[in-house]
């Protein structure tokens, strides 16, 4: 068979099928369980590294695939289903398609260009300290969460346009060079409280519906309801 096959990729598949399942949702309307799917999706893109780094006795190629495995996946958990679910929660229109392109083009070019640079790494070193060079992509799946979890607190209108702005601002920030400190395990904890904390606060308002502006699938989602 085509490929490498060990458990070093495991958590990049089970990222990957996590996202895919969550794109079934979002376009179905169920809105909740489509970010409960990203967070789970950016819960093992933070571990896949470490236990890829784990496992000493891989060739040279099989971590070469590892790297190309898990840059293919991110553009998926990461860019294409984010942009997916802003754009059925409203995100339409020249303006939402331009600042979806914008934000899946520049994951694109952050992807591939710190594969070609993979020496140099998406990590620089300083006093001791390590630092990525632009925001890494997986923040979308902490910082859609968060929005998401707004929606329920403001107006529609609000609401929309706080979509416009984390998909502009991030998709920027994924291609500016500056230093972002790489978090340590403690920081990470943290973030990932914060994001169930907010996977909370949406079963907490599970009566409310998801408000999202009118579409091509709105059909389809209001036929199956929205959740």
């Amino acid at each position: 068979m085509i490929g490498f096959y060990n458990h070093s990729v495991i958590l990049t598949y089970i990222s990957l099928a996590s996202s895919v399942f969550g794109m079934t949702q979002a376009i179905h309307g169920r809105f909740k369980a489509a970010i409960f799917c990203l967070a789970l999706s950016g819960f093992c893109d933070m571990f896949d590294g470490k236990i890829a780094r784990a496992m000493k006795n891989r060739s040279e190629d099989a971590k070469a695939f590892g790297i190309q495995i898990d840059s293919l996946c991110d553009m998926v958990c990461f860019g294409a289903f984010p942009a997916l679910i802003c754009y059925l929660l409203g995100v339409q229109g020249i303006l939402g398609i331009a600042v979806i392109v914008l934000y899946c083009t520049a994951s694109v070019i952050r992807l591939g260009y710190f594969n070609v640079m993979e020496s140099k790494n998406a990590l620089v070193s300083e006093d001791g300290e390590k630092f990525y060079r632009g925001l890494p992509i997986t923040s979308m799946a902490v910082a859609l969460p968060l929005v998401f979890m707004v929606q329920f607190f403001v107006p529609n209108f609000v609401f929309r346009i706080l979509l416009y702005v984390i998909l502009l601002l991030v998709g920027i920030l994924f291609i500016v060079d500056f230093k972002v400190k790489k978090p340590k395990n403690s920081t990470l904890v943290v973030l990932v409280l914060v994001v169930a904390a907010a996977l909370l606060i949406m079963l907490i308002f599970t009566r409310y519906p998801i408000r999202f502006r009118g579409g091509l699938l709105n059909g389809a989602i209001l036929k199956g309801g929205v959740h």
